[in-house]
């Protein structure tokens, strides 16, 4: 079945969305993401997406103190990113206590240097984020777009060794306006054995089922949980009938 990942962006230390990537249109959710992570767990979630706002727009990590918060007193396997620009960055997330980096702009502007991360830490430790305007790659935060079209980019970096990639549809992104369905096809048609993560505009457990069927291996959720769009027992409820071995 597809793997529910919830979110938490984080800016200031606190739970925020943007509304299609714009910096200047955060909601504020929550100002203690622990307490969020730990509803997530209990809700029989395993796996939390951390993006680090604040380190995507200045290049430099800012929220460690919360990924160590939430690493030591959930056992939620996390995968956090925004900021990570050296190998030294890289062992901080680690040394905090993510299971995976997930790794943007680093990935495009230093690929060498993102290729060694993929040999030294194993394919399976690090996560490949794209973030996608109009098909194109956009970087630094969702502020610059690329001309670098996805599905090529997929297939020169699945064929270097990456196994895992979440793709993020910027302009759906907090929209609750349903994913950008296109995309993730193009995408399960010219690299199918890549480990695919949908990511933006979900706003309902059939948008899940819908990403499900066109190949998703997981999907990222957020301000459809925030906005109570998705209730968490009845996420429990649609992994308990999945057979996802949520009790």
């Amino acid at each position: 079945m597809i793997e529910i990942i919830p979110a938490i962006d984080l800016m200031g230390g606190r739970c925020v969305r943007l509304s299609q990537g714009d910096f200047e249109l955060p909601t504020t959710y929550s100002s203690e993401p622990l307490e969020m992570a730990a509803r997530f767990e209990t809700a029989g979630l395993r796996r939390l997406h951390i993006v680090d706002l604040d380190g995507a727009r200045s290049g430099k990590l800012a929220n460690l103190p919360v990924l160590e918060s939430i690493a030591n007193n959930t056992r939620l396997a996390i995968d956090f990113g925004g900021g990570i620009k050296t190998s030294n960055d890289v062992q901080a997330v680690f040394d905090a206590g993510a299971a995976m980096v997930n790794i943007g702009s680093a990935a495009v502007t230093t690929p060498d240097t993102f290729f060694e991360w993929v040999d030294h830490y194993g394919s399976e430790k690090v996560l490949l984020g794209a973030d996608i305007r109009n098909g194109h790659l956009a970087i630094n935060g969702w502020q610059t777009v690329t001309s670098i079209a996805i599905v090529p980019f997929l297939l020169e970096y699945f064929a270097m060794g990456v196994r895992r990639v979440f793709v993020t549809d910027v302009g759906v992104d907090g929209m609750l306006a349903g994913p950008a369905l296109d995309p993730y096809r193009q995408i399960r048609e010219a690299v199918p054995d890549l480990h695919l993560i949908a990511s933006g505009g979900v706003r309902s457990l059939e948008d899940i089922r819908a990403l499900e069927t066109i190949g998703s291996s997981g999907v990222i959720v957020g301000k459809a949980i925030y906005e109570h769009r998705i209730d968490l027992e009845n996420l429990r409820e649609f992994m308990r009938s999945a057979g996802s071995g949520v009790k």
